[in-house]
């Protein structure tokens, strides 16, 4: 798979919520700290109850995330796991793959360093968190 050049990263991280108010050259830093990864359909990005400290910034292909409350279907751009980056504590929701899926990774350390650097991105996460809140969720079966 060709890997994704920054300009790339950068245009895309322009259409994440988190980050659509953050200036271009800060996008071009953060965008050499993401890491590609590819998961086929079916494929667990995400597991409900693990701890870890990074998101996932979907850039390509669809998912469905799955939590006590519903489920959520979503296509690229899409933010997935950005909890564990502001609080590492057990997920709370499984993240599957719909379709083939390009996700690019980002650590807490590297969020934290680019959240002290620039405080818009607070506001794109508390606004995040808001719309998440808002959500309209398909209820488990």
């Amino acid at each position: 798979m060709a890997r994704l050049l920054t300009v790339d990263r950068v245009a895309m991280l322009r259409h994440v919520g988190i980050f659509a108010a953050t200036p271009g050259r800060v996008l071009a830093g953060l965008a050499g700290a993401l890491t590609e990864e590819y998961f086929t359909a079916g494929e667990e990005i995400i597991r409900r109850g693990t701890t870890e400290d990074w998101l996932h910034i979907v850039s390509s292909g669809t998912v469905e995330i799955l939590r006590e409350d519903g489920r959520i279907r979503a296509e690229a751009p899409v933010v997935v796991g950005d909890l564990a980056v502001l609080d590492p504590q057990p997920r709370s929701a499984t993240v599957v793959a719909l379709t083939d899926v390009t996700a690019l990774r980002l650590s807490k350390a590297d969020f934290d360093e680019a959240l002290e650097s620039r405080p818009e991105i607070a506001r794109g996460v508390i606004l995040a968190l808001v719309e998440r809140l808002r959500e309209k969720r398909e209820p488990q079966p």
